[in-house]
């Protein structure tokens, strides 16, 4: 199988072609793609067509799945699928609606967040003709080697908790009133607690590992003292330079690695206007 590599962006990202991810794929392809996914963190597939199981298999060549703790949107017959969609069935929304509202890395208030995650794009939202609901990803490690020395040094060894309850309280806050989880759910996803510069466990890489999503506070200061060092790292994280936006089409394949990248969904978007994707999600490893 013949595929070529595209870069996306000076920072983070490229396109992989030659490739139908229905199809299986011998070793010697694969290992090109697992090496360009901690070259690049996002790898990008267009024109796919995947059922459920085949993408199911796809994403456990990485390694283990997660089922993820918000399972009233997971797909009923493959639980290892989170459905993302602003589709409702009566009252009920079919998938997680808000698709990432804010700036997060996947599962981050787990104690041991996800290592990856794969997006599948079977229905896109659109407007005269141009998609909408894109994502926009940054890569962490260029906003980290981007820091002035004292600023890495004044925080190699903070740490902070991290928290779905803060992700539903600044949702519920900004006027959602859907946003809520079970008691089942905040047993399973209590508050947890990481520093906030960590070392990428394949490739050494060292990241900025706090997001305005899912970091509640830091440790060891005052709450005004956190929120401004928060703020200034959000800022920073969040420039340009660090960031490539993927506009959506029916068939898009899209993975990250969540250590050194996060993502943000733009929600410009609403019924009648549909979006529904199936998204897996790989296990990962504690982090310090």
């Amino acid at each position: 199988m013949t595929i070529s590599i595209t870069p996306l962006t000076d920072s983070l990202g490229a396109e992989i072609q030659g490739i139908d991810l229905s199809q299986p794929l011998d070793n010697e392809t694969f290992a090109r793609i697992e090496e360009a996914f901690y070259a690049h963190s996002v790898l990008l597939f267009r024109e796919q067509s995947l059922s459920a199981d085949q993408q199911v298999d796809f994403t456990r060549r990485f390694g283990d799945l997660e089922v993820h703790v918000l399972d009233q949107y997971n797909h009923p017959e493959f639980p290892e699928i989170l459905i993302v969609s602003n589709i409702m069935d009566g009252d009920r929304h079919v998938g997680i609606y808000d698709a990432g509202k804010y700036w997060h890395t996947d599962l981050s208030y787990m104690k041991v967040p996800s290592r990856g995650s794969m997006l599948h794009a079977i229905e896109v939202p659109m407007e005269n003709g141009e998609p909408l609901g894109d994502t926009l990803f940054t890569s962490t490690t260029a906003a980290y080697d981007a820091l002035t020395d004292e600023l890495k040094e004044r925080i190699e060894n903070v740490e902070a908790v991290y928290s779905l309850g803060h992700r539903f309280s600044r949702l519920v806050d900004d006027g959602d009133t859907d946003a809520a989880m079970t008691e089942d759910q905040q047993e399973r996803a209590p508050e947890v607690v990481h520093r906030i510069v960590q070392t990428h466990p394949i490739t050494g890489q060292r990241v900025l590992y706090v997001n305005e999503g899912q970091t509640a506070r830091l440790l060891g200061m005052s709450d005004t003292e956190s929120r401004d060092l928060l703020d200034t790292l959000f800022d920073h994280i969040a420039r340009p330079a660090y960031t490539y936006r993927h506009k959506w089409r029916k068939g898009d394949v899209l993975m990250w690695d969540n250590i050194p990248t996060q993502h943000l969904a733009i929600q410009d978007y609403a019924l009648p206007q549909r979006r529904y994707m199936h998204r897996t999600t790989l296990r990962g490893t504690a982090l310090a």
